[in-house]
Order: C-alpha cells, then structure tokens, then sequence
C-alpha cells in the first residue's frame, strides 16, 4: 500500500515506523529541516521536505498514486487543508488527525462532509470513549469501540417479574436503537432471531446507543435501582470534554478540578449542569475538602503526566472506588501495564497510541475483522467492510438473506453508526457489525463479500 503522511512529529514518526515495518510504501512530508534528516537517517521512507497543505508539495510527492493520505501535524487546520487538497488530488483515502472538538460538531456544518474528509481522528476523544465505556456500563461485554462509542454492548438477565418472560422478540417493542444479539441459557449461547422467547434467568447481550442500553433495564428487571454516580475529572483538557459529552445523563454526577480560571470560566459556561472547581489537583489538601474518597471514579486527564500520575496514587489512597489515567508522553507508554498494577489504577489510555491503533484499524485491507468471541466458542462478532462486488450492495437490510444464526446488529455509514432496521439500505464502503454461529461463518461471509 502507498501512504503519504504529513508531519513527522512523534505521532507521524512512530506510526510511519510502525507502516514500514509491515512493508508498506511510506513516504512523509515535513517542513521542519531536523526532523526531516532525522526520517531520513532512521527509517524506510521517502522524505520530502515541504508544507503538507501545499497543492505543489502534494503533487510532487506523488499524492494522485498514494492509496492512503493521513495529515497528522499538531495543527488542526494545516491537518484539515491537506486532507481536502490531497482528495482533490486524486488520494483514495484521506484521514486527519484533529484535536479541537469544532470539527467534531456538526450542529451547523459538518467539517468533515464539507471538506471531503474520509475521516476525522481525535485522539482525546477516542481516549474519552474508552474512559466512558467503563463509567457508563461497567458491566458491558468486553467489545472493541465500535464507531467512537456510537454502539456498545451490555449484558442483562431477564428477571422473573419481567414483563419480557414468555415472550417472543418480534412481539416485543424495544426502542429503534437496541438489537437483542445473542442470548445465554443455561450455560448454551443462542445467536438471537425473530422467534426466540425469552425466559426468566436467561443472559441477553444487547447492542446499542449506550443510553438506549440502560433505558432497557427496567424492562428486563423491574426492580433494577438507578444510582447516582460520582465522577471528579482531573483536568479540564480535551478529554475532559468529550467524557463529560459522553455522560450526559442525570445520573452522572461530574466534578471538574483546573487551576486556569479561565478554562473553568469556559467549562462552566459550556456545561452548566457541571460543578466545576478552581483549584490545584495535586493538592492533597484540597482532594480531601472535595471527598475524593468517596469519588465512584477519579480520572486523571491533564496534559502533565507526572502531575496525573500522583493524583492517581491520591485518589487511590484516599479510596475513589474507580481510578484512570491518560498519558501522554511515549516514554511511558511501554510501562502501561506495569502502571496498572503498581498502582493501583484501574485503567491507562494513551492518545498517541490510541490514534495509531484507530488509523491502522482504518488502514487495514482485510474485507472483515474479528471483533469479539462468544463464550465458549459458540460464535463470533464480526466487522466486514462491504466492498463494490458484495452480494448486499445497494440492498436493503429486509431484502438480506442472512443464514440462521447469523444477526446483523450495528451498521456504520461514513461517520455515523445505528442498530440497522429493516427499511436501510446498504452502500459500498459502510461496515456492518454481524453475530454468526462458529457453524455458519463460512457461509454468512459468503452472502455478505460474495
């Protein structure tokens, strides 16, 4: 494959190593002079020294032939124009790494639409995502992300006094944004379909909008509490942001610590609902004022790391129930799981490393990807990529064979995901999210890629 990157900075520097060493044809374009001779002397790549956002530098970097385009300077903008001139261009696939969650929202316009971007990759939003997963449903199925957190995953039992008992599932009205996927009974999966009734202690795995998902418990135990949870956010960055976007529900209960008067002016303006504090996190006086212990989730997501790393080991010593850390710097990230352990912190994201892990995942060829296995082997979570000659394309959901034992439960198109109805049609380049018996893959793959 022949990619063209812009900047070399330590995101586009690793990851060009990383794209090399699986034999790809790298070339990387850098305006700075040292950076450029560093590319040069350590890697496999082509370096041209130049502005990415510059129409001549595109084309004598051969940007019409490149398969994949990714802009991955520390700025939002050069990042923006080089995707939207490398598309012009002729680049088959474009990604830009962005860091201001403007052009993330689409309220008035959609950034990425607009300027014919495939994909828009923010690295602290993506860390939001795997942060809010555990806070929202920390029970869920351990599942991969699927499209930024737009679908999970969450396991509940059916409860005697359910209303659900008895009945089949295309007699029962579940919200548009949930699909029951497969369901566990007396110790045998069943992949899910129109005829299955349930039945009092079964284990059902449902797919969703996360809110949708806890909307459900009710129906599936009548009896199921809604606790308030407390949330102290260490940091009023990015990523505090995009977790306080991501649990926006009553429920959540959020605190945010900053020092910078001004971005604590700005939060609280932006989220009212929020109780933002101006103050020194790594104060271990003022941590225990704010009842840190009794925190049900501390997350440290400033940009020092080593300021994270301490009020991590307060929180944990004062006893938060939950504690997260974001990292930044490379220089730890091979440490991560150690910092787990020796620290008692529940869970580690990296930026850097989860950007890297997003664009390879976005890079990768393969026409469909295991996502997750199904206990005891009974199956699999598949993501395929519907290409020109699939079977399903331009078809509706409805008019789908699928093999029974086989359920589509998530469908993304461009940037956008859903629990797919049977009325959507289905379009060259969107992904679907597919159950399938370990019986039935061959042929489910068969109807689905052709």
């Amino acid at each position: 494959m022949k990619i063209l990157v812009v900047g070399a900075g330590e995101v586009g520097y690793n990851l060009c190593q990383l794209l090399s060493e699986q034999g790809n044809d790298v070339t990387i374009i850098e305006s700075s002079q040292s950076r450029s001779a560093k590319v040069d002397e350590e890697q496999n790549a082509r370096v041209v020294l130049g502005d990415g956002s510059s129409a001549r530098v595109l084309v004598d970097a051969r940007v019409s032939q490149c398969d994949a385009f990714l802009a991955l300077t520390s700025d939002d903008k050069t990042n923006i124009v080089s995707c939207s001139l490398a598309k012009g261009l002729g680049a088959k696939l474009t990604i830009a790494r962005i860091h201001d969650d403007t052009y993330s929202d689409t309220s008035l316009i959609n950034y990425q639409l607009h300027f014919g971007i495939d994909h828009l990759i923010n690295p602290e939003a993506i860390c939001a995502v795997e942060l809010a997963k555990e806070i929202r449903n920390p029970g869920r199925v351990a599942v991969e992300n699927f499209a930024r957190g737009q679908i999970e995953v969450q396991q509940l039992p059916v409860a005697s006094r359910s209303p659900l008992v008895g009945q089949q599932l295309k007699d029962i009205r579940l919200d548009n944004r949930v699909r029951v996927g497969y369901l566990q009974r007396k110790g045998i999966i069943e992949v899910a379909s129109a005829d299955t009734t349930l039945e009092t202690d079964d284990i059902v795995t449902l797919f969703g909008h996360p809110e949708a998902l806890y909307d459900m418990r009710k129906r599936f135990d009548p009896n199921a509490k809604t606790e308030q949870v407390s949330v102290v956010l260490f940091g009023g960055t990015e990523s505090a942001i995009g977790l306080i976007r991501l649990l926006n529900n009553p429920r959540f209960m959020i605190r945010v610590i900053d020092k910078d008067a001004e971005r604590c002016r700005q939060l609280a303006e932006r989220f009212p609902r929020v109780r933002i504090i101006h103050g020194d996190g790594t104060s271990l006086r003022l941590l225990e004022e704010e009842q840190i212990g009794q925190a049900d989730y501390f997350v440290a997501c400033t940009r020092d790391d080593e300021h994270n790393i301490m009020t991590c080991l307060q929180a944990s010593k004062l006893g938060s129930a939950h504690v997260q850390l974001v990292i930044n710097k490379a220089d730890y990230e091979e440490v991560l799981d150690t910092m787990k352990t020796t620290l008692s912190i529940e869970m580690v994201v990296s930026p850097r490393q989860a950007s890297a892990n997003t664009i390879l995942r976005l890079l990768s060829t393969e026409p469909y990807v295991e996502m997750a296995a199904l206990p005891d082997g009974a199956g699999r979570i598949l993501e395929v990529r519907i290409g020109e000659n699939s079977p399903c394309a331009n078809k509706l959901v409805r008019d789908i064979s699928l093999p029974r034992g086989g359920l589509f439960v998530a469908l993304l198109h461009k940037f956008k995901a859903k629990v797919p109805a049977a009325d959507d049609k289905i379009l060259v380049g969107d992904r679907v999210v597919v159950i399938v018996h370990e019986k039935l893959e061959k042929e489910l793959i068969k109807r689905l890629l052709g």
